[in-house]
């Protein structure tokens, strides 16, 4: 199943990001925790071109922070470029962004050469919530949906200190099947783009492949299954998502199986690791 999803106005977000940037300092691209190359937007990177970036490895509370480590010092690794994990359950550390952000940009962050940060990212990364962090109010609408972000706002945080928040954009056309079957599974790509079951099962099969004592203990089983679509239909039978004549509504049973990945009911978990880049 390919997944595409790019609604018109991130077209129009593309562009302003594209016009935006020569005035900008420091980039801030957040991403997922669970899944940081997934949740990489190559047009960002494109865009930015040599502007210093922070990456703010964003839902840390869900990942696995092992993983997560790995992840920092690959980041760390590249010239320009430093990396943080966040979760905004626990905001007080993004308190620390504008400070890192200096670091990248020492030259500025004066009343008279004021910081300019941009924060970009793909939708439902947790954008506006840092906003919102930073600014000290609901300066952003949040949701947990994609696409909630519609235009370019600015909000000063501090003397000095200018941040700018632009709508979560996806790429055209995902060549990586399995950046846009993670994306899917953790609720970046839109409802309309995807078949939930299809996306269930993938998911299923890495989770089985890689934390099974995770859904031993969540699920109850002493036997796992090897196949992530058998996988679904267990957690359908012991959930009670049954049809007329016993068998298992396999819709029901993906969208339970996804939104108890999503809200870290299984345990924390990443999607990938640096070395299967």
């Amino acid at each position: 199943m390919g997944i595409q999803w790019y609604p018109g106005h991130m077209n129009k977000a593309r562009r302003e990001l594209a016009s935006a940037m020569p005035s900008i300092d420091v980039v801030v691209e957040v991403l997922d925790a669970r899944l940081p190359h997934s949740s990489e937007n190559p047009l960002i990177a494109s865009i930015r071109k040599d502007k210093p970036c922070l990456r703010i490895l964003n839902k840390s509370d869900l990942a696995d922070p092992a993983i997560t480590s790995l992840w920092i010092s690959k980041m760390t690794s590249e010239p320009g470029m430093a990396a943080v994990a966040l979760s905004m359950k626990q905001p007080g550390g993004a308190k620390a962004v504008p400070s890192l952000c200096k670091k990248l940009a020492p030259h500025r962050g004066t009343v008279l050469k004021p910081l300019r940060i941009l924060i970009a990212g793909i939708p439902n990364v947790g954008k506006s919530t840092l906003i919102n962090v930073l600014s000290g109010k609901k300066a952003a609408k949040v949701a947990d949906e994609a696409a909630v972000t519609k235009m370019q706002q600015q909000f000063e945080i501090e003397k000095g200190v200018l941040l700018i928040d632009t709508p979560g954009i996806t790429w055209p056309k995902f060549e990586n099947e399995i950046c846009g079957y993670n994306l899917a599974a953790t609720g970046a790509i839109g409802k309309n783009a995807m078949d939930p079951a299809e996306v269930a099962k993938f998911a299923a099969g890495y989770v089985l492949l890689n934390y099974p004592d995770l859904l031993r203990e969540r699920y109850g089983l002493a036997t796992l299954p090897q196949e992530g679509i058998e996988l679904v239909e267990q957690i359908g039978r012991r959930r009670g998502c049954l049809k007329p004549g016993g068998s298992v509504d396999m819709e029901k049973a993906a969208g339970i199986f996804l939104t108890e990945l999503r809200g870290g009911k299984i345990g924390r978990i990443s999607l990938e690791k640096p070395e299967s880049i």
